[in-house]
């Protein structure tokens, strides 16, 4: 057991780089099944859920090597598994991006449904859809699916991805991963737009893959026979970088967050501006800078190019010190405020009503004992920490190890007072008054 100590007050400075994304290197791992060759992908962040696929692939007879340098190659030395097990597949809903690419390499798959973090509903029928249009024939038995390509391979159709909260973001990386290999040409209506789903497509394409229309909502696949393999580099991670920058704005500190690909946070920049905090955009860095408190806005987590829901628990820490009201919303996972109990515990106001967070800023915050509940939250519990009077101790950070790259190490370099505790001593943070 892990917790972070954070003892807060100290607004950040200086300059950190961001990590490679992770929601862009875990599908186009998954995808490198498709693969001829070995693919060596460079800047694959060293994360849990990065781990938990490697073992994932590791078993479908994908070896998984790192060089010094930290790129990662996948080298295929067993195509005959096509079974992803629940032990491994229940920690992370990404896992469940092999389905589409086994389908198109192997002609079948069996696959548990996913797990992952406790945010709300987020079924998987749009995937199965899009692969039952491309000829696959599904079942569900005993938790897992299982599917089977019709005379052995896919067939090109028109799929339509348009769901009730807008496109799915996994599902257009399983059926867009498994179209590539399929017979005659696929258009997808509806594909999520997301920065991360455009480098799957670009890691597919330098493969060999005919893909037109990446970045927009319909996508055009002509099938090939094989694809090949190759080096490619993962795009730098938009959420670890909007973190950052809410991090500095929240100690009332300034910051440049460097290697970041800037047009991808157009819209978090805009209401950081909007909520008072001075920002500047270069080629690729960010810098931010805030000397008061935040001023209230209104935030909206909707597929992008809108906020990332991936974001809005850090909006709602920045918020909780707010001169007024905001209201916090999430058109993705609209049940996503499980967060907003662990920020009450170091005196902020939310109040929770339909679908929407209230937060009435208050003029500080307090140290406290909190427990993170999902990966996101507690990046929003560290930010609040930092900007709380005390010590604040965070715990379950396991949750934050799946998407964040040493983030307590990046905080620290730009002034943070952050220290990682286990065993004993970690127990006794997590029940001693701050």
């Amino acid at each position: 057991m892990s917790h972070l100590c954070i003892t807060g007050g100290s607004p950040l400075h200086g300059t950190v780089g961001v990590s490679g994304a992770k929601n862009a290197a875990l599908p186009i791992m998954a995808a490198s099944i498709l693969a001829g060759g070995p693919v060596r992908l460079e800047r694959v962040p060293r994360l849990v859920d990065v781990e938990t696929l490697s073992q994932v692939l590791a078993e479908l007879g994908l070896r998984a090597d790192r060089n010094a340098e930290g790129s990662l190659t996948l080298t295929t030395v067993d195509p005959q598994p096509v079974r992803a097990r629940y032990e491994l597949v229940r920690r992370m809903r990404a896992s469940f991006c092999v389905l589409g690419p086994l389908l198109a390499r192997r002609g079948r798959a069996v696959v548990s449904l996913p797990g992952g973090c406790a945010i709300g509903p987020r079924p998987v029928d749009l995937h199965l859809r899009g692969l039952a249009a491309l000829g696959a024939d599904l079942r569900i038995e005993h938790g897992y699916v299982i599917a089977r390509a019709r005379r052995g391979r896919l067939s090109g159709a028109t799929i339509d991805l348009r769901g009730p909260r807008g496109p799915t973001v996994t599902g257009t990386a399983n059926v867009l991963s498994a179209a590539v290999l399929a017979r005659g040409e696929t258009t997808i209506l509806g594909a999520a737009l997301e920065p991360e789903i455009v480098d799957l497509g670009s890691f597919l394409v330098s493969l060999g893959a005919r893909i037109t229309g990446l970045g927009t909502s319909t996508l055009h696949v002509r099938g090939v026979e094989e694809l090949g393999g190759g080096p490619y580099r993962i795009i730098p991670d938009r959420i670890e970088a909007a973190t950052l920058l809410l991090a500095a704005a929240i100690t009332r500190g300034s910051a440049t967050v460097a290697g970041v690909a800037g047009g991808h946070l157009d819209a978090v920049l805009e209401r950081m501006r909007a909520a008072g905090v001075e920002v500047e955009v270069a080629l690729d860095r960010v810098a931010v800078g805030a000397s008061g408190r935040p001023r209230p806005v209104e935030i909206a987590a909707m597929p992008y190019p809108g906020i990332p829901t991936d974001v809005q628990a850090q909006w709602m820490a920045l918020l909780s010190l707010a001169g007024g009201t905001s209201t916090v919303r999430d058109g993705v996972f609209p049940a996503r405020f499980m967060h907003a109990a662990e920020l009450g515990r170091l005196g902020a106001r939310i109040e929770l009503r339909h679908e929407a967070a209230v937060v009435t800023g208050v003029p500080r915050l307090t140290g406290a004992a909190v427990t993170a509940c999902d990966l996101r939250a507690s990046a929003a519990l560290v930010l609040a920490g930092l900007a709380a009077e005390g010590e604040t101790t965070v715990g379950h950070v396991h949750h934050l190890d799946r998407g964040y790259e040493r983030l307590e190490e990046k905080l620290n370099r730009l002034g943070a007072r952050i220290e990682r505790v286990s065993g004993e001593r970690a127990a006794r943070s997590a029940v001693s008054p701050a």
